[in-house]
């Protein structure tokens, strides 16, 4: 695979490009529109400027309760919706979080630098213990955030592209690379302290039946969700049964016309119209009219990504070749970095 050129020296890598790291989970048997254009896009853009290292992080994907043959099939339908989209294998390294071992390695050694109470303040997994309750709640939600970080500080990634949610995050990520860098002092230091690179999202998309709420995975219904891999006449349905507003006038106004302003997010950020441009383009006309026409658009834009992904998948040996190189790649830079912290710890290593 053709990849930036980089020079190991040590804890020191050179490198041609700034390095970018992120992932996302394989939780669902496609990816929405919100996931497309709050990141996933973006990802696309960062790869011509950017190093850039992304997973499908199935481990973290383990907090929730899986069914083995569905957790397979997700992950791999993740990778090939990635590459579909447009990641390019020949200029990122694409992999599968568990395909490389170093993930909870160095996951354990962070553990064992993190305060129980610094954990304990993580605002995501206050949010979620609180609703599932103590004895539901599993012990690898409270150490997600110290996996996360494992997965950043392995790359020695310079910026990770995460929503404005994932900051607390990253903060926790830049303390321990710190920490762990300070109290473990060797003749350069282990862990690059990475910057937390605030995706401006192209678009927040919200829930087509809950135009407040965002659109997610989690959602109690996935009527208001638009799946990437979903079939066009069930876009359209999604679209033509969108909550809007009592009103007439096509006018993006987010306090006053939630329902209408989602739309006109989306086929702005699909067409690259303005809002007034829009707008001027809808005057005098329907909900309905307008309703179709974002409807026809979204169902453009992911058609051929739908195509290409079910290629990938009756593909097998292809994709997971794909894969197998991009984590050989991954591989080779995470083990320099365990290896680095293990030898600064003083543990003893084979070889």
């Amino acid at each position: 695979m053709d990849q930036p050129e980089s020079d190991f020296s040590g804890s020191e890598i050179i490198l041609s490009k700034p390095r970018v790291l992120s992932g996302i989970q394989p939780t669902h048997d496609s990816f929405h529109l919100g996931n497309y254009l709050g990141a996933l896009k973006q990802w696309v853009q960062l790869q011509d400027s950017h190093d850039a290292f992304y997973c499908v992080v199935d481990l973290h994907a383990l907090t929730v309760e899986t069914d083995p043959k569905n957790f397979k099939h997700r992950t791999l339908v993740s990778a090939a919706q990635l590459i579909a989209l447009g990641i390019d294998p020949n200029k990122s390294t694409l992999f599968i979080q568990s395909q490389v071992p170093a993930h909870n390695q160095l996951a354990w050694v962070l553990e064992c630098i993190t305060g129980f109470g610094e954990a304990s303040r993580m605002t995501q997994f206050k949010d979620k213990s609180q609703k599932a309750g103590s004895d539901r709640t599993v012990v690898g939600l409270f150490t997600y955030p110290i996996l996360q970080a494992a997965d950043i500080l392995l790359y020695q990634a310079e910026f990770v592209p995460v929503g404005e949610d994932q900051r607390q995050h990253i903060e926790l990520t830049r303390d321990l690379g710190q920490r762990f860098n300070n109290t473990f002092k060797t003749s350069r230091p282990v862990f690059k302290i990475p910057q937390p690179h605030i995706v401006k999202s192209i678009a927040k998309i919200n829930d087509l039946q809950e135009p407040t709420a965002k659109m997610s995975k989690s959602s109690a219904s996935m009527s208001g969700v638009v799946e990437m891999l979903e079939p066009a006449d069930s876009i359209m349905k999604k679209f033509k049964s969108a909550v809007t507003d009592a009103g007439k006038e096509i006018k993006f106004s987010e306090k006053d016309k939630a329902g209408i302003s989602n739309l006109i997010t989306i086929y702005s950020a699909l067409t690259g119209k303005t809002h007034d441009q829009i707008e001027q383009e809808f005057a005098g006309k329907g909900y309905g009219d307008f309703k179709i026409k974002v409807a026809e658009v979204v169902i453009e834009t992911f058609a051929p990504i739908r195509t290409k992904t079910n290629d990938l998948l009756s593909d097998p040996a292809e994709l997971s070749k794909i894969l197998k190189a991009g984590s050989a790649k991954a591989n080779q830079v995470a083990n320099q970095t365990l290896s680095d912290a293990y030898a600064a710890l003083g543990v003893v290593q084979n070889g």
